[in-house]
């Protein structure tokens, strides 16, 4: 045993040494952002990044560590490094000073909830300045960034499981605020307890209703437990907490057992293995995205109703070269079979095929609203315009390196972009 303890030292050792390089990694990444905003260079470059991960390939098999593993490592440390260029450059933060100030991020739920795991992830790069609320509803989310009393908001917006959350849609209509950022979080819905009891036992499981929606094959296997809606999954474990009854249970993520002091009975609960939901980041205003940054656009619009009327629109964005991502109906309030639609396009405001369609959009509408525009996360996006004449597909560089340096054989060719 004396000579595990010690073996778990040097281990404890090797871990500080890694923490201590990632963070010297993302001080030297934060220098090298500066650079590209002064020389006026492209904000990814995949070669580089292609680069880098077959030299740490390389060094991998000289210490006999596998190129799988070391690729599912970069892949999220390239991601991140993304991540603080686009914060970075979305804010004019070239020289750092922004995130010397304390940001204010608001977010539904309390510590450990969902909405609270994506705001950590997204404002990773500045975490040691943020300074989160957690507020009971989605629109006093909305009222605080519209007040003044927090700099951003963090809101759910669509799961891979449960589909869109509309509840969140129908707050964009009417709050004043812009989608500045999108973000993903991974869910992975574990059921929380008091004690480790049988299941059996349980009497009453308390959740989100979609965190209910998205475990519901698992749900209906607990034939003598009563499903209760509750307003955030984190809230639902605080509650199991108070109360102090061993035959409540809630389903939220680990981290909120950790936080509140339950124990896991189960995890893996989602009706679907593979379980992610996309949040979007609101602000008062709306932020210019550079344009060397890939971009999608969201739009909140309205047609007559007529034969054709969305058909049109829909054409006048593959006129102006534009991605559709996403399309969302919704009924107008008061106004039975008549809906408002969602629609995400890739492309920046400032780009000139972007604001074209927009205008035309508008001769086309009896409704527009332009949500936002902000910076697309790589992975979720189709190919973007690389420039006069080509295109460029968003999927992981990591993945292209591998194969180039494993296999021996050239990157994948590039796919031409198609609206949907």
């Amino acid at each position: 045993m004396k000579e595990l303890d010690t073996l778990r030292r040097r281990v404890g050792i090797v871990d500080r040494h890694i923490v201590e390089g990632l963070a010297r990694r993302q001080h030297l990444v934060t220098r090298i952002v500066a650079i590209k905003i002064a020389a006026g260079l492209d904000l990814r470059d995949r070669p580089q990044e292609g680069a880098v991960l077959a030299e740490v390939i390389r060094l991998g098999r000289e210490h006999g560590l596998d190129a799988g593993y070391l690729t599912r490592l970069y892949h999220p440390i390239i991601d991140h490094a993304l991540d603080i260029q686009r914060e970075l450059l979305l804010r004019g933060d070239a020289d750092g000073s922004a995130s010397r100030r304390a940001v204010r991020v608001a977010y539904q739920g309390t510590e450990g909830a969902y909405s609270h795991l994506a705001a950590r992830k997204h404002f990773a790069p500045v975490l040691s300045r943020v300074v989160f609320a957690g507020l009971r509803t989605f629109p006093e989310v909305t009222d605080a960034v519209e007040s003044g009393e927090a700099d951003y908001g963090v809101l759910p917006i669509e799961n891979t499981t449960a589909g869109s959350i509309n509840e969140v849609y129908d707050l964009l209509r009417r709050a004043n605020v812009s989608i500045v950022a999108e973000a993903v979080q991974e869910v992975d819905h574990c059921l929380l307890a008091l004690e480790d009891v049988p299941l059996a036992s349980l009497r009453r499981v308390y959740s989100h209703p979609q965190a209910l929606a998205q475990c519901s094959e698992f749900l209906a296997t607990l034939a003598e437990c009563r499903v209760e809606s509750y307003a955030d999954t984190a809230m639902a474990v605080e509650k199991v907490r108070d109360d102090g009854d061993p035959a409540q249970a809630a389903i939220a993520s680990e981290a909120a057992a950790e936080h509140f002091g339950l124990r896991v009975l189960r995890r893996g609960l989602a009706n679907q293995p593979e379980n992610f939901t996309r949040f979007v980041v609101v602000a008062r205003e709306p932020r210019t995205v550079d344009p060397r940054t890939p971009c999608k656009t969201s739009l909140l619009l309205a047609t007559d109703h007529r034969e054709g009327a969305l058909a049109r629109c829909l054409d006048l964005l593959a006129t102006h070269h534009l991605n559709l991502t996403k399309l969302e109906s919704r009924p107008v309030p008061r106004t039975p079979w008549e809906y408002h639609f969602y629609i995400d396009v890739e492309g920046n405001v400032a780009d000139p095929d972007t604001r074209d369609a927009l205008e035309a959009l508008r001769d086309q509408t009896r409704f527009l609203k332009v949500l936002g525009c902000y910076p697309a996360l790589a992975g979720l996006s189709a190919p973007q315009k690389a420039g006069p004449g080509k295109v460029e597909r968003h999927s992981p560089a990591c993945s292209r390196a591998l194969k180039a340096t494993a296999r021996k054989k050239p990157a994948a060719r590039q796919g031409a972009r198609k609206s949907r």
